[in-house]
């Protein structure tokens, strides 16, 4: 049954607040609020407290960051870009004006490419521009205190085109943003602790118009899963407000995740309301082409996660997994380099790796392993040449996660390398077979699940190390 909402289409353009991974603040060497401290005000200096004469001074950290961000975006990092002044009066605000980017942004263009139901799609970057942070007021006890801790601390803010149509769109995009800032080193970009904050501005318009409605920003959402309800709840409320005959203020709204509505905060401001004008202690930021290059970014999580799938041949979920992290990619990476065998390597991370890392006491990753890849795909190679077997295999892993050495040696140092004999596996059968007899005639029988007992014990006589291949030829040469 078709409702008034299936009559209209939402229209959505994001403004993401990406907090930028550097050691120290933007314009001072204040510690970065990339975790909260654990006491208020500790953070702070003359300068980003914004007291008299103190002048600022970018830090090359965060401009490298930001390079390497917009090349992850794929965006034209201009060569060329200026500092301006954001005029207001907020107490979180010490300096009385916030330090950014409005008229010749670090970076133009761009776009972020994800998978939305399986299916690719491209959303595009308007641009980025790099700006400090404001501090955070607490309210408590009818009183409001001030925490500068944050104050000054870099951001780059990502604005987008309006090409998003649903919820899931808006979350996918997310999700893949998060992955880039992650994957070039940027920036954590943790929602839960506020390295990454986005605002949603939404308007609705009947689906056969091509013009844009009047947008109302929403702020405040702090969780991909708010997002989605935040987005519910304004489509919904504008719509009821166009049947009614009314049109949405355009307005900055307060989403409450916890009651399930937003409210009203201010008029949505135009740039004169914060007189602009280029920051006077800041001169441009000249960046070479050469600086440019080398922090370009071949592939990107959704390239490697394209290439696992139609290359490799991988399972959708492996693809996804491997390449959701730089690191774990890149491990992955080296080891079909050496193994030439994608389908393997990826089952001995996601399975075998996987399992060792989750059993650890501490937690652990890729990166702690004390040997590196050339070693594990060794152990791989041994056990596709029969050199190694699957079981033996692991032992070897785990010795390599939290033991330097060579795989060859631990191999033969712990008695595991698998013995291809013929000859002396023929003796091991048919000691088996001669000293099991009433097992053997109830296989012949034909109570053929035995073959396995008779496999398990010829494993068991050699010690592990016969090749389980030939004692399956081997038995069935003797007794069918």
């Amino acid at each position: 049954m078709s409702t008034i909402y299936d009559k209209y289409e939402i229209v959505m353009g994001l403004e993401t607040h990406v907090r930028v991974k550097s050691n120290t603040k933007m314009f001072c060497s204040c510690a970065n609020a990339l975790e909260l401290a654990s006491e208020p005000n500790q953070n702070v200096c003359p300068i980003c407290m914004g007291f008299p004469w103190m002048l600022p001074v970018l830090s090359e950290w965060v401009v490298d960051l930001a390079v390497r961000a917009s090349n992850a975006l794929r965006s034209e990092v201009q060569e060329k870009s200026i500092f301006d002044r954001k005029s207001y009066f907020y107490p979180d605000l010490p300096m009385g004006y916030q330090v950014t980017q409005m008229y010749h942004p670090i970076t133009i263009g761009g776009e972020v490419r994800t998978l939305i139901h399986g299916e690719e799609k491209k959303f595009r970057i308007h641009h980025m521009h790099i700006e400090n942070d404001a501090g955070k007021l607490i309210h408590v006890s009818g009183k409001t205190l001030c925490d500068y801790n944050r104050a000054g601390s870099p951001l780059m803010e990502i604005v987008t085109e309006p090409d998003f149509r649903s919820k899931e769109d808006v979350i996918g995009y997310l999700e893949e943003l998060q992955k880039l800032m992650r994957w070039c080193g940027a920036s954590d970009a943790d929602m839960e602790k506020w390295q990454l904050r986005c605002d949603v501005n939404i308007s609705v318009r009947l689906k056969w118009e091509t013009n844009f409605r009047t947008r109302v920003e929403l702020k405040n959402i702090n969780s991909f899963s708010s997002i989605g309800r935040a987005i519910d709840n304004e489509f919904e409320r504008q719509i009821e407000l166009y049947e009614a005959g009314q049109a949405p203020d355009q307005e900055t709204r307060w989403w409450n995740d916890e009651k399930g509505y937003s409210t009203p905060l201010r008029s949505k401001e135009d740039a004169m309301d914060y007189r602009y004008f280029p920051e006077p202690d800041l001169p441009p930021v000249i960046i070479s082409k050469a600086y440019i290059e080398e922090r370009a970014i071949k592939e990107l999580p959704i390239d490697r996660r394209s290439k696992y799938i139609n290359t490799y041949n991988l399972w959708a979920d492996d693809a996804r997994i491997l390449s959701s992290d730089r690191v774990i990619s890149d491990f992955y990476e080296k080891l079909v380099e050496r193994t030439n065998d994608p389908k393997k390597s990826c089952s001995y991370i996601t399975t075998i790796l996987f399992s060792i890392f989750e059993a650890s006491p501490e937690p652990m990753g890729i990166a702690d392993c004390k040997a590196d890849a050339g070693e594990f795909a060794k152990v791989i190679q041994m056990v596709n040449n029969d050199e190694l077997s699957s079981t033996n295999s692991k032992i070897v892993i785990e010795k390599l996660v939290f033991e330097w050495g060579d795989a060859n040696s631990l191999v033969d140092t712990l008695g595991l390398r698998q013995k291809n004999d013929t000859e002396a596996l023929q003796k091991i059968v048919e000691k088996v077979i001669a000293e099991n007899p009433n097992q053997v005639n109830e296989y012949k029988s034909g109570k053929v699940n035995l073959f396995g007992f008779f496999v398990w014990q010829c494993m068991k006589a050699s010690n592990g190390q016969g090749n389980p291949k030939i004692f399956t030829e081997l038995i069935k040469n003797i007794i069918g």
